[in-house]
């Protein structure tokens, strides 16, 4: 049989199956054709999410993300959109499937952003939606979108508070919430933890424009739907077996990729140690040391020596950490491949307990997302002589009205939030 036409649509799932089975290895057409096919998949969640969504921050600025996950969580293959929702999303997904095992069923909805729970910050919450199969009703996917939303509570309007010193402040903490339990909506959960649980800290509001967020989070819920009708239609068309292989083979493809990195800078640089440095506004130092071992093809980067937790919110969670070393991989990759999962395979990151990328539950965190986690990317590409630092800010604005007034009062109102993106786009 023999396999023509340009687009996998066009390729039968037997000759697929086949051109994949008489190699060795798995063939590089076919393997790009799937890859794309998963980045259409994201990219069609994304235009619903933008489609339906009502926002300034997700409509017009695009501060969201959608992504495609293993059944074990592993990020499977994305769309161009904001690299530090991509690489931490993954955090969230496991997290999930380890708080809930084997309950979930067809229909279900989670929603969360706690840090603690693979979040960035607060105000990027999380849908996330397993795929079964429709015959053994196994999970064989999921699919998430996240989305900065303008205000979700807190002491000040947009959320984003300068003068945060404790997660309370900074709003509506979620670890894990059925928003759809089996198909139906929970409209009642989703008030109490976006309006009432958040106002019962002292000086704290609860979220200010619910009626916006309520209906960028159906978006999402919508966009997530969106992705799994179509993992769906390719698992029928092509058969599950062949669709996880070339997942897998995509994930095996992407780790190879780093691991020859890794190789090359080793030689470029004439050295196996590299180490770099720079420091946050406040002077706490982010401090790296990456050690390669070309037998392995794997590299070591340890952020010992990196300062101690902050009193503020410029502490910055794991997640976001390795968000920003698994973008700074696939930035300097010379190869077209899908940012996922197996770009972090080859690495072992090590980050100090209770350091700036390593807070505690209750540290505050909403800046170390947009400032630390740039600063984080310069260290890293300072390290691996890649490119000269940039301001390692996002220019982070924030304005609004209502919430509590001097008399406890709930007065109603709004939040608006922008900044640059961050770090810059990388499918």
């Amino acid at each position: 049989m023999t396999c023509g036409g340009p687009t996998l649509s066009q390729a039968t799932p037997e000759c697929l199956h086949s051109t994949m089975t008489s190699q060795s290895g798995p063939d590089p057409i076919v393997l790009t054709l799937f890859a794309n096919r998963f980045m259409s998949v994201a990219e069609a969640m994304g235009r619903s999410l933008r489609q339906t969504s009502i926002s300034t921050n997700i409509k017009e600025r695009l501060d969201f993300s959608c992504a495609l996950f293993a059944p074990d969580g592993d990020l499977v293959a994305n769309a161009p959109f904001i690299p530090i929702h991509l690489g931490s999303m993954s955090f969230a997904v496991k997290y999930q499937m380890q708080l809930h095992g084997k309950t979930l069923k067809d229909g279900d909805v989670l929603m969360t952003n706690s840090p603690h729970a693979g979040g960035s910050h607060l105000p990027d919450i999380t849908i996330i939606t397993p795929v079964f199969d429709t015959t053994t009703h196994e999970i064989i996917f999921f699919t998430a979108s996240r989305g900065h939303h303008a205000d979700i509570g807190g002491i000040l309007p947009g959320s984003m508070p300068p003068t945060s010193v404790s997660i309370f402040e900074e709003g509506a903490e979620i670890d894990s919430f059925k928003i759809v339990d089996g198909g139906v909506f929970d409209q009642r959960g989703l008030y109490e933890y976006m309006i009432e649980r958040p106002a019962r800290y002292p000086g704290s509001s609860g979220c200010r424009n619910i009626r916006d967020v309520e209906s960028d989070l159906k978006a999402q819920i919508a966009a997530n739907y969106k992705g799994v009708q179509l993992l769906r239609a390719m698992v029928e068309e092509y058969g599950l077996k062949t669709v996880q292989e070339n997942m897998y083979h995509i994930r095996a493809n992407a780790e190879n990729s780093v691991r020859n990195l890794l190789v090359d800078v080793a030689k470029r640089a004439g050295s196996n140690v590299l180490t770099a440095v720079d420091y946050l506004d406040d002077g706490t130092p982010i401090q790296l040391r990456v050690e390669i071992d070309e037998k392995r093809r794997s590299a070591m980067l340890d952020f010992e020596g990196t300062g101690c937790e902050v009193r503020g919110n410029l502490n910055a969670p794991i997640s976001v950490v390795h968000s920003a070393v698994i973008y700074c991989m696939r930035a300097m990759l010379d190869v077209e491949i899908p940012l996922n999962a197996g770009c972090l395979v080859p690495l072992d990151v090590r980050i100090p307990k209770n350091s700036v990328l390593s807070p505690s539950r209750t540290a505050a965190v909403c800046g170390g997302n947009v400032l630390t986690s740039q600063r984080i990317v310069d260290v890293v590409l300072k390290a691996f002589h890649a490119c000269a630092a940039s301001q390692g800010c996002t220019n982070n604005l924030t304005f609004g009205t209502g919430g509590k007034n001097s008399d406890g009062v709930a007065v109603a109102g709004w939040g608006y939030y922008e900044a640059s993106p961050m770090f810059g786009k990388v499918v």
